[in-house]
């Protein structure tokens, strides 16, 4: 299966014309779809598909929106150091409009970089398990993922108990837009993404 170079799309308005190998046309399909019927599932499925047709909304509002539908009012934010300036207007977005709010930075702890066999220095290493454990405890509805580094926010989401969504991502050099490089990958950033191979 290769969705992404596809170019008829047919899942979009119904499976007709299918190319070879679409997943589309999986026999697991209907047995899958019985997922979307089964508690947290069919309220999360039912208010996502209800919203994603909005138009003109930041990612922010969307959050909001979605959290206000599915009845979460406890909000927990995962967010890294480097964006602890945008975690703290975040946080004030989310109380002004009447969600409470626990918040935990990737360094929490002050772990050494020893622990994962790495030269210590006078930088902690990030902890994103901790950061998932602690919300975990707060019993948050809705876990925000704000800026935490690639591989960090995968560990964040694989110990998260509550729903995790992601607010933003970090990218250094795009000011947090990963999708920019992507833009530009048959221009500026071209040679990068498509280094000329021996």
């Amino acid at each position: 299966m290769n969705c992404a170079m596809c170019g008829i799309r047919a899942c979009k308005n119904g499976i007709e014309n299918t190319p070879k190998n679409c997943p589309s046309t999986d026999e697991d399909i209907n047995n899958i779809k019985d997922l979307y019927r089964t508690d947290e599932n069919y309220t999360i499925a039912k208010v996502s598909t209800k919203l994603s047709p909005q138009q003109g909304k930041t990612r922010i509002e969307e959050t909001m929106d979605f959290a206000r539908e599915c009845g979460y009012k406890k909000i927990g934010l995962a967010f890294c150091n480097a964006l602890a300036n945008e975690a703290k207007i975040i946080d004030k977005v989310f109380t002004y409009n009447g969600f409470e709010t626990e918040s935990v930075i990737c360094k929490v702890g002050g772990i050494s970089r020893e622990t994962v066999d790495l030269e210590a220095t006078s930088n902690t290493m990030c902890n994103p398990i901790v950061q998932a454990k602690f919300l975990n405890k707060a019993k948050t509805d809705l876990n925000v993922v704000i800026g935490l580094c690639v591989g960090h926010d995968s560990l964040f989401i694989k110990y998260s108990e509550a729903p995790v969504t992601v607010l933003a991502v970090k990218d250094k050099v795009l000011a947090h837009n990963p999708l920019g490089a992507i833009y530009m990958a048959d221009k500026y950033y071209k040679n990068k993404l498509f280094p000329p191979k021996e």
